[in-house]
């Protein structure tokens, strides 16, 4: 068999339909929309999810997502970021005075993204398990 030869098999494609075309093709008079309402009219079309003006399902059931609103005034600090600032001990004091934090930034968490070489004592930040891997690896030290 090759592709030229293949070819769709018996009655596999319905012919269209010829509607207001007499009695005797079955779709004439009323063209098959039966007898009056919305639908038999010409541009008679119904939008999607619409229940007859009852409150459709998408506005009956309740919205998901949500935005907290701690992430307003939550940061994040890379190890690299860590690396690059000169103090010896890490608190958020020092985070903003070196540009790495904005000062409407209240909490942050040390994140595990980039290395560190030098050991620090971490204070008052969040801290992830490869971060303070990374930190106490490097021969820092977290302070709670």
């Amino acid at each position: 068999m090759q592709l030229n030869e293949i070819k769709s098999g018996p009655k596999s494609r319905t012919s269209k339909k010829r509607v207001g075309r007499g009695m005797g093709s079955g779709l004439g008079k009323t063209c098959g929309r039966g007898h009056k309402g919305q639908k038999s009219r010409s541009g008679g079309k119904i939008r999607p999810g619409f229940e007859g003006g009852q409150q459709p399902l998408q506005m009956r059931l309740p919205k998901f997502g949500f935005n907290s609103s701690k992430s307003l005034y939550t940061g994040e600090v890379t190890l690299s970021e860590l690396a690059k600032i000169e103090a010896e001990v890490i608190d958020m004091e020092t985070l903003i005075s070196a540009n790495v934090l904005k000062r409407s930034i209240r909490r942050a968490k040390v994140i595990c993204s980039g290395s560190i070489e030098k050991s620090v004592i971490i204070k008052g930040l969040g801290i992830t398990k490869g971060a303070k891997a990374a930190i106490e690896a490097a021969g820092g030290r977290i302070e709670e």
